[in-house]
């Protein structure tokens, strides 16, 4: 199902019984928050929130705020117009696999597949609702001196605000030590200057005034790639900025997609109808017509970097200030009736626990293809996200486990992945007790584990250096003789079935 604004997501959430409006008025300034993260930690992910007077400095912004629209399974789905995670899984999953018909039945239904292909491949639009309001920015000179200092984290002071701009918006700031206001759900579009690729990302951005903000590309992003080629020419980095629309976007903002294949493609194909795209009014950028919110502007190359955070993380801590490049605002374009989507982090179970969560179920088919021997794949949310990694095989030869753990760490966002462990093809990797108890049942703490070192997410405040560490992998499945295990391995306790049967008969007719 494509949805057509934010809007209409949260109507379909409500007639689901999904959401709750909160009519009374709430500040943007660390209640949100609260309420937020006590909604996110009920059982299942508790319900979307739409506060629909947030206030901004003790005044009620004009524009409604949704939150943790996508904090559970259910919600997820949704978003993806899909009865389940799982069903779109799948139906991904048999479209990559999919070979050459040998017949009249398995020509029709390639040739369903193709119908659906139709829509990935995403079309311009002359204009769209994300123009209904147009204000446009001066664009300021080079700066050539360092950037004052962070403010005072505990300030939560800001200019007036003024009509269409970043002060304008019910920004959060999300926790008490956070170094000011973040956008917490931005799409983020940027093209790489050589080859022309578009990319999808989304990266957090600090407000520093009312016509700039940080922006957080991690250096291991897409997006920072295109901007050090940028650096590399001193060129003006165009860089739009959408919110709301289709909840499909942010999704594939976060989802583990190849470099160089535009995230759009895997939208049109989800909603199942081709995302309409329109030019930005002051670069040559495109953004969904359907967006609710649109920032447009740029990076300079020749001014200096600034100092942005602290930030309350999804690893449960404050990343400490760092610098990053600022992004000057050139237009805020918006619906009239426009919805600011957010999300907080924190310590988990919170709303990205889900995001993440489907990303590692839809992508599991192609995973497959490389790894087909793996069974399932579990983030638990104690993790946050890639810190733990929980992975079962159909186990065949001597070392497949660590020819696993090799092979995800070479992967995509893996790459961060601090601990990996491998268990046989029969533990359900989503029940953290079952992994921990063949964790300590099934290895030899020495012969079954492996540290290396790579790349680290530079959110993590534990390495000695940023970017930086080491991973520790533990082979928790059944030993063969050729991994230097010569004892006879014993059985897992179980009962016969029959026996089980007899006993459940039995239970039942005493009921």
């Amino acid at each position: 199902m494509a949805y057509e604004s934010y809007a209409e997501f949260l109507e379909a959430l409500e007639q689901a019984g999904e959401l709750t409006r909160i009519s009374q008025p709430l500040a943007t300034e660390l209640e949100i928050t609260e309420l937020a993260d006590r909604e996110m930690k009920k059982p299942g992910g508790g319900q979307a929130l739409l506060i629909e007077q947030p206030t901004v400095n003790g005044q009620i912004s004009a524009h409604p705020l949704a939150i943790n629209t996508m904090g559970s399974a259910r919600r997820m789905a949704m978003a993806l117009g899909a009865e389940s995670v799982d069903a779109a899984a799948v139906e991904l999953g048999s479209l990559i696999q999919a070979k050459a018909p040998t017949g009249i039945r398995e020509t029709f239904a390639l040739l369903g597949q193709a119908l659906t292909l139709r829509h990935a491949k995403p079309k311009r639009a002359k204009t769209g609702p994300c123009k209904e309001v147009i204000h446009r920015f001066d664009a300021p000179a080079p700066r050539t001196e360092p950037w004052p200092s962070a403010p005072d984290v505990n300030d939560t002071s800001t200019l007036d605000p003024q009509p269409s701009t970043l002060l304008d918006l019910p920004i959060l700031k999300c926790w008490p030590l956070d170094g000011g206001r973040f956008i917490t759900l931005p799409c983020v579009v940027t093209r790489d200057p050589d080859t022309g690729d578009r990319n999808l990302g989304m990266y957090r951005m600090q407000v520093y005034d009312d016509s700039s903000a940080g922006m957080h590309w991690q250096l291991q992003k897409v997006a920072a790639r295109h901007g050090r080629r940028y650096y590399d020419t001193g060129e003006r980095m165009p860089v739009a900025v959408f919110l709301g629309g289709d909840p499909v976007f942010p999704f594939c903002a976060t989802a583990p997609m190849p470099d160089g294949l535009d995230e759009f493609l895997l939208a049109g194909y989800l909603r199942r109808k081709s995302v309409e795209m329109v030019k930005c009014e002051t670069n040559d950028l495109e953004v969904p017509a359907n967006a609710d919110i649109v920032i447009e502007g740029y990076i300079d190359p020749t001014e200096p970097l600034r100092d942005e955070g602290p930030f309350g993380d999804h690893t449960g801590y404050y990343t400490l200030p760092e610098p990053y490049p600022v992004f000057h605002i050139t237009a805020i374009t918006h619906r009239k009736k426009a919805v600011y989507p957010a999300t907080i982090v924190g310590i988990p179970p919170m709303e990205d626990f889900h995001m993440g969560s489907a990303s590692v179920k839809l992508f599991m088919p192609i995973l497959r293809m490389t790894f087909p021997e793996i069974v399932d794949i579990a983030l638990p949310a104690e993790g946050v996200f890639h810190n733990l990694v929980f992975v079962s095989i159909k186990k065949t030869y001597p070392m497949q486990a660590y020819k696993i753990m090799n092979g995800l760490w070479g992967m995509g966002q893996m790459m961060f992945t601090k601990y990996i462990i491998v268990v046989d093809a029969d533990v359900d990797v989503h029940n953290t007790s079952e992994v921990l108890f063949c964790l300590c049942a099934c290895t030899d703490p020495q012969r079954d584990s492996i540290f290396t070192k790579g790349p680290a997410d530079v959110l993590d405040h534990a390495t000695t250096e940023i970017a930086v560490g080491t991973k520790l992998g533990i082979d928790a499945t059944k030993k063969l003789p050729a991994e230097g295990h010569r004892r006879t391995w014993p059985p897992l306790i179980k009962m016969d079935e029959s026996i089980k049967l007899k006993i459940d008969d039995y239970l039942n007719k005493r009921k």
